[in-house]
């Protein structure tokens, strides 16, 4: 008879460390495929690259999209025409990294102070939803007039583009907590912010994240969006970009989109990382490898 009974209980007791060895059993299978996938992809994207150079375009008309190897040696590997985009592309970083900083700041504080108001929510998402669909450019003109032509309107313009994913993704995970917990902490008799604090904050935190990783690639593009309209100042990759167009100076182009392109996603990776180390092994988006 007591056998019965401490066998469930071993077998509880076993489970949380089962289900760890065998979440990790399962990463060390897919690895090799999260990483030849992408390899993969590359490769089929630089094939349709030197098919869309070589088979697609006439031979005087192959300035228009350069074969890989012609952008590598010519910008990558000469540091004359390297050297100015590093620069411009550590402007728009800053831009980019300031822009998403006013931007997560600003979003999760209105999530929160929507959360704790009904009338609020109310009042500010619907202002929140037309700054996520008014075209950007229809405003550009007006940015720059309040705020000038320099560094400061293409930090707004950042703001303007990260600022909705924020707050959108936030006030879903705080009012998301399950209702049991909230009956919990009623229980306790938990004051509003003790709740918030504790509770909601907490488990909001993957939304949070989601907004996160979103709001990091979109502050990117308001960046280079910046760069292309408010040139006083250092030039930063979106000038260059627009520079190399006007020039038809296609190496260079190619090669600045992919130094941006490169950056939204070393933003996107160490925001996704991070959320990893935050969030922890407790929520289910840590079972995807």
């Amino acid at each position: 008879m007591s056998a019965d009974i401490t066998a469930p209980a071993e077998v509880a007791v076993m489970a949380p460390e089962l289900t760890r060895t065998a979440r990790q059993a399962r990463r060390r299978r897919i690895r090799p495929a999260t990483v030849l996938t992408p390899l993969g992809s590359l490769g089929a994207a630089i094939g349709v690259w030197y098919a869309a150079s070589y088979l697609l375009l006439s031979p005087d008309r192959r300035f228009l999209v350069p074969p890989p190897q012609q952008v590598l040696t010519v910008s990558f590997l000469d540091w004359t025409h390297l050297h100015p985009m590093l620069q411009a592309l550590w402007l728009t970083a800053q831009v980019a990294l300031v822009g998403l900083l006013i931007a997560s700041v600003l979003g999760v504080t209105a999530a929160v102070l929507m959360s704790r108001a009904r009338w609020l929510e109310r009042s500010l998402y619907p202002y929140a939803v037309v700054l996520q669909t008014v075209p950007i450019l229809a405003i550009v003109p007006l940015i720059g007039l309040w705020f000038g032509f320099g560094f400061t309107s293409r930090v707004v313009v950042c703001v303007l583009i990260a600022l909705f994913p924020m707050i959108a993704n936030t006030l879903f995970g705080i009012q998301s907590v399950d209702r049991a917990h909230h009956d919990l902490f009623t229980l306790q008799r938990a004051g509003r912010w003790a709740r918030l604090r504790k509770l909601e904050l907490p488990a909001a935190l993957p939304s949070v994240f989601t907004g996160l990783r979103t709001s990091s690639g979109l502050s990117v593009i308001g960046a280079i969006v910046g760069d292309m309209f408010f040139k006083q100042g250092e030039p930063g990759i979106g000038t260059l970009l627009d520079v190399y167009r006007s020039r038809l100076q296609s190496e260079d182009l190619f090669a600045a989109i992919i130094l941006a392109s490169l950056f939204g996603v070393a933003v996107f990776a160490v925001f996704t990382l991070v959320a990893r180390l935050a969030v922890g092994s407790w929520h289910a988006s840590a079972d995807r490898p």
